[in-house]
């Protein structure tokens, strides 16, 4: 049993086509890839790391681009990566490292196996796939840390990795040891009370560990995402190909284990495109109320800057995210008692610059 993304390319052959997004990044037309819902993370999320580099460029007017041409770009990048020792045994090691990481190449456009340890989020098992993140110089992320304040987990966790700890908790369960017994029922709720993979510990270590400006993959939930860190905040790339055409969603924020984000466009500023289609039905915000809301947010990730890591710091983002709620609810409050206008609907879109809620996983779980 491994903890894997997998794409079913046989079932769907279309998913070998990809949208290409080109956004403004630091100042110069960059690309990104985008993705149906089962596309080939852990590949696309390398691959926008790299074009957001500039290691790899692609034609101005590129539109779309298939996972061999991505596959292709890829292999020239490892290829073309020098050895930075100069003793002969380094070299043939580096060497060795190449060959194993062309080798496993082609896996990244299908699935992607991945173990994590819950002591640290740079820890994972080692497999050849590995290699190629550490060629590339790209850190591998995750968030599913055991919390330290709960020394019954951390006792039952260990440093085992997550295939490992399913085991120990299929023997603890058949075990006539009531110590074990019990130790495997502490494991098994871990688990279960962390099914989304990410815990607030784990996201505190994430944003002190990551460094700034630095890109990244996530990965979480059996995906993997471009991460980057900007002014002491987290961001994933946003790559679904249904904000294919909003310019002003770029980058979506990590700063809560429930789901709940906000989009920014890719100078890391709130996004208000979402609303556009609202306001032209009448039901819009003024100028004036988008930038109360943007000045409630910055007040907060100010806030969340200045004070430790920690819970009181994602306290002070969540009461960001209170005071956009109140304030749309004071503006629907008056349009409801406003006369609509003539001709007009009731609208349903997105107020501008609102949290975005995720779906909830599959499986019902408690977070932490």
């Amino acid at each position: 049993m491994r903890m894997r993304k997998i794409s079913p390319r046989s079932q769907r052959p279309d998913l070998d086509l990809y949208c290409v997004k080109w956004i403004p990044w630091k100042g110069e037309r960059t690309p990104i890839i985008t993705q149906s819902t089962n596309g080939p993370c852990p590949l696309l999320a390398i691959m926008n790391i790299l074009f957001l580099q500039w290691k790899v460029k692609l034609p101005p007017q590129k539109e779309m681009i298939t996972s061999d041409e991505l596959l292709t770009h890829l292999g020239n990048c490892l290829l073309s990566i020098k050895p930075q020792e100069k003793s002969e045994d380094l070299q043939l090691n580096f060497q060795q490292n190449v060959d194993d990481a062309m080798t496993v190449l082609p896996k990244l456009a299908t699935g992607l196996d991945v173990n994590v340890r819950f002591t640290g989020v740079s820890d994972f098992e080692y497999t050849p796939e590995c290699s190629i993140f550490d060629l590339l110089g790209i850190p591998l992320y995750h968030g599913w840390l055991v919390d330290p304040q709960s020394p019954e987990a951390v006792s039952a966790v260990g440093k085992l990795s997550y295939n490992q700890l399913v085991e120990k908790i299929i023997t603890c369960k058949h075990s006539s040891d009531p110590n074990l017994v019990t130790e495997g029922l502490i494991a098994e709720q871990f688990l279960e009370t962390t099914a989304a993979q990410l815990t607030y510990h784990g996201l505190c270590e994430l944003t002190a560990t990551a460094k700034e400006d630095e890109l990244s993959v996530f990965f979480r939930n059996n995906h993997f995402s471009t991460m980057t860190k900007h002014k002491s905040h987290l961001y994933l790339l946003v790559t679904d190909q249904g904000f294919l055409q909003e310019e002003q969603v770029v980058w979506e924020s990590l700063h809560n284990v429930d789901g709940d984000s906000c989009f920014c466009d890719s100078d890391f500023h709130l996004s208000h495109s979402l609303g556009k289609h609202q306001g032209a039905e009448g039901g819009g915000s003024s100028p004036e109320k988008q930038l109360q809301v943007d000045q409630d947010y910055l007040i907060a990730l100010s806030l969340q800057q200045q004070q430790p890591q920690g819970m009181l710091g994602l306290s002070d983002l969540e009461l960001a995210q209170q005071l956009q709620q109140e304030e749309y609810q004071q503006q629907q409050a008056v349009q409801t008692r406003a006369p609509a206008p003539q001709g007009r609907g009731a609208t349903s879109g997105r107020p501008a610059g609102e949290r975005r809620q995720r779906s909830k996983p599959d499986s019902d779980c408690v977070l932490l």
